[in-house]
């Protein structure tokens, strides 16, 4: 059997972490699977990623549904086994970064405004929980091998508390936990499992949240750099993580954030 092509599915391809990472993994040699939600007004993000990677020379297949429905994940499988149809297609890499989720405090006056049972859950599930089965599915598909890479996207919010971020703060503490899961079942099959904090970083998951100019202020001021994580630091990290060199490396959070969380 000649060598399988390889390929990373980005969740969260459009923008942020998600966008550069696809980036540079096209630029490292990999065609890029990319899912993305976006409506019309920000809909050329996506289609900027993705002319971008062909622009390489690389192959794009995007598709722009909630990657969290489980409808809309077997539609993308299926979609994704079109193009591996002829069973020479493997994923090298899978990177979870979907930013969707409540930001609605626990307590409030108002029931309206706190946060619901329904809140809770659609978070947990989008930000942490999807990760485990778009996992199923590629490994049921066969389409994950020796020497795979599962990322997941997480902050300090894991671990530290931001007003209305309680839902997010614990689906990143999720997610962690879905890393370290993955890494000792996956071990076997010698495909590794991390975490990735990222600092600070400016982009429009980031602004969405209450406060967040106060965010990046402080970030500014504490980081021992002297600036804000970019997407790009991440991608860059990403791609390092991928050398074969480094499949001992698995269970893991990994920072990304020049130190900023070091800095109380």
């Amino acid at each position: 059997m000649s060598e399988r092509t390889p390929w990373a599915l980005i969740l969260g391809a459009s923008s942020g972490f998600g966008a550069a990472t696809a980036k540079a993994l096209a630029r490292a040699g990999m065609n890029v699977i990319g899912v993305h939600f976006d409506m019309r007004a920000t809909l050329p993000l996506a289609k900027a990623v993705q002319a971008e990677i062909e622009g390489m020379g690389r192959q794009a297949l995007f598709f722009n549904k909630d990657a969290v429905k489980e409808e809309n994940r077997q539609e993308i499988v299926a979609g994704i086994a079109e193009r591996f149809a002829d069973g020479q297609h493997t994923v090298k890499v899978l990177l979870h970064s979907i930013a969707w989720g409540t930001l609605k405090p626990f307590i409030h006056e108002d029931p309206k405004q706190r946060i619901a049972a329904k809140d809770m859950s659609m978070t947990l599930d989008a930000m942490a929980n999807s990760l485990v089965y778009w996992t199923q599915d590629l490994l049921d598909k066969g389409w994950m091998h020796e020497g795979a890479r599962i990322f997941g996207m997480t902050s300090a919010g894991s671990h530290r508390v931001w007003t209305s971020y309680g839902a997010v703060s614990a689906a990143k503490a999720a997610l962690e936990s879905h890393c370290r899961q993955l890494a000792l079942e996956l071990a076997p099959r010698k495909i590794t499992a991390n975490a990735i904090q990222a600092g600070v970083t400016d982009t429009p998951a980031l602004r969405k949240i209450p406060g967040s100019a106060g965010m990046v202020e402080r970030a500014m001021q504490i980081n021992p750099t002297g600036r804000l994580t970019t997407p790009e630091d991440v991608a860059a990290a990403v791609v390092q993580l991928c050398h074969q060199d480094l499949s001992f490396l698995t269970g893991n959070t990994i920072r990304v954030d020049g130190g900023e969380d070091n800095v109380s």
